[in-house]
This record gives C-alpha cells, sequence and structure tokens, in this order.
C-alpha cells in the first residue's frame, strides 16, 4: 500500500456500470475508500439496480449480475 501523506481527507471512488457511455449506461455498484491524514481508513460501498439488464459483457468485467441488484435502491435514490 501507498504510503501517502496528506494533510486533508482524500476520497477514491471505484465506480461498476452497466457499461462505458456515460450518457446512456447506469451504475451499479459504488465504493469509496476516505483516507484521512493519521492514514485511517472508512470504506463504503454500495450497490443499485440500473432499472436496465446488465450486458453479459459488464457482468463478465465486475462479475455484477442482475440478481446481485434485483433488490437494490435506485441510484437517483440515493445520490
Amino acid at each position: 500500500m501507498l504510503n501517502l501523506k496528506t494533510d486533508r481527507p482524500l476520497a477514491v471512488f471505484d465506480i461498476e456500470a452497466t457499461g462505458i457511455n456515460p450518457r446512456g449506461d447506469r451504475i451499479v455498484d459504488l465504493a469509496v475508500v476516505v483516507i484521512d491524514p493519521q492514514g485511517e481508513r472508512q470504506k463504503h460501498t454500495w450497490r443499485f439496480n440500473p432499472e436496465r439488464p446488465i450486458p453479459a459483457e459488464a457482468s463478465a468485467v465486475h462479475g455484477i449480475y442482475d440478481a446481485d441488484v434485483r433488490f437494490s435502491p435506485k441510484f437517483r435514490d440515493k445520490a
């Protein structure tokens, strides 16, 4: 792991989606790691129902399938 020095908190995001088109594809997983100046880490992860089928090509990359998000909230309801 990097030994990162900062005087303010740093947030790192990881987004998994139904594809790579930012205009048409939807977020299915959002993870955030917040690192404070003392090096403490807080991790948060949320799953979202994209309200459309997740293409097999996307599932092959991130391992998230329709059944995994069927009962998850919609991104717009949590954003």
